[in-house]
């Protein structure tokens, strides 16, 4: 099951609006004929990939599948079906289809007398697909933020010089995890600070992320690099933001403006609406307050580099919280070098394992 959840990892950021899955088959002396995972939405299942690397060596034998095997035809075939015809005699999954009409494969495959048992390495098969759970339980993309910042806290120096905080090992990595993201965001200051590229670079095979500029008067200069054809961007502006100076083509998303600002809400439910599943937060600090404040933060990546600053501006401006009976709490999941920095993965205690809820798509 361990190699089935590092199958299904592969599959991160170009399967959505579907989960990634990973599947393992061995024959009936225990040995691996098969592997596979869901590579792209629309195409074949990793159970499908798997039978076919298996070929005649699944009959009599079992199938490690990191999600329930689907139970309905949409843009595929049921996976629990196939798994019957192949002769495979039992299946092991982590998580429960939550999908009112792809569940139930667990069902077939026990009226077709086959051994099917659910739970298994669940919490770790959860994590990794922890984008598509959270998206089918609360109707929105989950929200990465990440951030570097030195020991101190501070994102930048006071005199806006320090470009780079972190070291060569650490913004590799950023780009890592942003192929994996179906959106990057950002907003209006990091757009006129630093003009961002945002495209994934160094990530071999990488699906483009969507750039998702938000910038509410549209006050990017018609030259700013994150409108190059270099990946997809989408401009979200407020309803009455003069945009005639853009090139023609922009992708524009007008929402309307709450005192002055995009409500989070409002920006996720459109970006849902698009297909995008995981958004990666690297705005700066009044964007990633405002996410926080709006209960919108699912996980969060610190870089923590070794260097102090003394002043400058702070990782993360107002959220909202006027007193530490009010702390947002995290659980630290990981905790590595890279580089010569630390890289902080945490989430919030109460969001911690998400619980399935709502239907997936095919």
């Amino acid at each position: 099951m361990r190699r089935a959840i590092e199958l299904a990892a592969r599959g991160l950021g170009s399967t959505s609006p579907n989960p990634v899955v990973g599947c393992v088959i061995t024959d009936a002396a225990g040995t691996v004929v098969g592997e596979g995972w869901h590579e792209r939405a629309g195409g074949p299942h990793a159970e499908v990939h798997a039978l076919r690397a298996a070929g005649g060596a699944a009959r009599g034998g079992t199938a490690y599948v990191t999600l329930e095997p689907c139970n309905h035809t949409g843009r595929t075939g049921p996976c629990a079906q196939a798994l019957a015809e192949a002769g495979v005699t039992r299946v092991v999954y982590a998580v429960p289809d939550p999908n009112p009409q792809a569940s139930g494969g667990a069902a077939t495959l026990r009226a077709a007398g086959i051994k099917a048992e659910g739970g298994f390495l669940e919490a770790e098969a959860a994590a990794g697909n922890a984008a598509w759970l959270t998206s089918v339980r609360l109707g929105r993309p989950h929200v990465t933020w990440k951030y570097a910042a030195t020991l101190d806290g501070r994102s930048a120096a006071a005199d806006g010089s320090s470009r780079w905080i972190t070291g060569p090992e650490s913004r590799a990595d950023v780009h890592r995890l942003r192929a994996e993201a179906d959106a990057v965001l950002v907003g209006g200051g990091t757009l006129r600070a630093d003009d961002p590229h945002l495209a994934v670079r160094g990530v071999e095979g990488a699906t483009q992320p969507l750039r998702v500029a938000l910038d509410t008067r549209a006050g990017l200069p018609a030259t700013a690099r994150v409108l190059d054809d270099a990946a997809p961007t989408l401009l979200v502006v407020g309803e009455d933001a003069d945009t005639r100076h853009l090139p023609d083509g922009v992708d524009l998303l007008r929402l309307p403006l709450h005192e002055g600002r995009i409500a989070v809400h409002d920006l996720l439910a459109q970006l849902y609406g698009r297909g995008v599943r995981s958004v990666f937060l690297e705005g700066g600090p009044t964007l990633a307050g405002a996410f926080l404040a709006a209960g919108a933060v699912d996980r969060v990546i610190g870089y923590l580099a070794p260097a102090l600053l003394g002043s400058g501006p702070a990782a993360l401006a107002d959220a909202g919280i006027t007193n530490i009976a009010r702390a947002v709490r995290l659980d630290i999941t990981e905790a590595v070098r890279v580089g010569t920095d630390l890289r902080i993965t945490a989430v919030p205690v109460s969001e911690a394992v998400p619980t399935p809820t709502a239907p997936k798509e095919h």
